[in-house]
């Protein structure tokens, strides 16, 4: 629809639109949720990396 050309212009319009819809305090609790959600996924993809964590077995 858009061709993937959001331009800055485009973006503050959207902004600007959600801004009255919800206004500040939603949007900043939003914001604050959505970062919460990337920092989580951010770590969760680095533990992925590292690999399984050991486990110590027991032998009987």
């Amino acid at each position: 629809m858009f061709g993937g050309k959001l331009g800055m212009p485009e973006l503050l319009l959207i902004l600007g639109i959600a801004l009255l819809i919800w206004g500040p305090s939603k949007l900043a609790d939003l914001g604050k949720g959505m970062g919460e959600g990337i920092r989580n996924f951010k770590g969760a993809m680095r533990e992925g990396e590292q690999g399984p964590a050991p486990t110590e077995e027991k032998k009987s």
